[in-house]
């Protein structure tokens, strides 16, 4: 009877926490996710307070004593949400935080849309329109729930229950490193680089402007590939993709703020 009714318990939850994502034009899409919008903004606020109590793994500049860094780095991303694009613009967090690694060639975005962005990525990076291209695409990860849906499929409907509850702080721990080293699917990775095009539309940069930093890797034989690369579709292909959405939507961005990108640089 106990048996019976905690998993009546357990269904009952699921159905509250199952939810549809949307697609690029905020129709349903295809699959499922364990969390609901409230579960990933929870979800988002626990990681995000994992990371910063942990500042060995995680230095994270202090956004009062590098005003001028974060402002600039707020500066793109509210250009981002400012087009109207962003499906979730009202109800995630869209919170960005820099990672004092120079070592780390990395950019993640948590559920909930809680934004990282590693130094060493920052210095990679040639111009201002490159970083509005990846934070697009990190954005757009957020935006599609990606990450709760990957890890719906990862962890399975238990596990994360147990987290979102509330009761499994040791499996946050996990879910945490899991989320900032999280391998997308190919389909994932297509549609957060077409969001990204779709994003820039309408901005003062090339829409395309996530298509240079693949250049780059490709141009160095891809021997410092970052992290989040290592199962993605080929630079080739995604550099290809950059090109013909921004051309078929007709951007006209142009502006790639490569001295205002030069000076942020130098702020580190």
């Amino acid at each position: 009877m106990m048996k019976l009714k905690y998993t009546a318990f357990v269904f009952g939850i699921s159905g509250f926490l199952f939810a549809c994502g949307l697609g690029k034009n905020g129709e349903k899409s295809t699959g499922f996710n364990l969390f609901s919008i409230e579960k990933d903004k929870e979800l988002g606020v626990q990681v995000s307070n994992e990371i910063a109590s942990d500042p060995a793994t995680y230095p994270i500049l202090d956004s009062a004593s590098n005003v001028a860094a974060y402002r600039y780095i707020y500066g793109i991303r509210d250009a981002i949400l400012e087009t109207g694009n962003v499906i979730h613009k009202d109800d995630f967090a869209w919170q960005v935080r820099i990672i004092d690694n120079d070592s780390t060639l990395n950019a993640f975005c948590t559920p909930g849309g809680y934004i990282y962005f590693y130094t060493g990525i920052i210095k990679y990076l040639t111009n201002e329109a490159e970083l509005a291209g990846v934070m697009g695409h990190e954005i757009a990860h957020a935006d599609m729930r990606h990450s709760t849906k990957q890890m719906t499929k990862s962890f399975g409907v238990e596990v994360l229950l147990s987290v979102a509850l509330g009761q499994d702080r040791e499996m946050l721990r996990q879910i945490t490193s899991g989320l900032i080293g999280l391998k997308f699917s190919r389909s994932h990775e297509t549609e957060a680089d077409e969001m990204s095009v779709h994003y820039l539309c309408g901005t003062k940069w090339p829409a395309d402007g996530g298509a240079g930093f693949f250049e780059k890797i490709e141009a160095q034989g891809g021997g410092r590939s970052p992290e989040f690369l290592s199962t993605h579709p080929s630079p080739a292909n995604r550099i290809e993709n950059y090109h013909s959405w921004a051309k078929e939507k007709g951007c006209s961005g142009n502006d790639n703020g490569e001295m205002s990108f030069k000076e942020f640089q130098r702020l580190f």
